[in-house]
């Protein structure tokens, strides 16, 4: 199994901070909501409604936990 790479602290926080801003404090789908967020940050746009491009998975994730956690 892969170990996970080592994901910015700040830059996680940025982000968590930009999907509040976005979706505001209630997370209704965190997983949906923290994609296209991540999405936004590595292809400098919001996904479409068929955007299957990829993404940072580790960010994703960081991302993700950080916004449960209530980051």
């Amino acid at each position: 199994m892969q170990q996970p790479k080592a994901v910015d602290p700040t830059l996680v926080r940025r982000l968590v901070a930009r999907v509040r801003e976005v979706y505001g404090a209630t997370l209704t789908d965190p997983e949906r909501m923290c994609w296209t967020v991540v999405h936004e940050h590595h292809h400098e746009a919001m996904p479409t409604e068929y955007d299957i491009r990829e993404v940072d998975e580790d960010l994703y994730l960081a991302v993700l936990e950080a916004c449960r956690q209530g980051g």
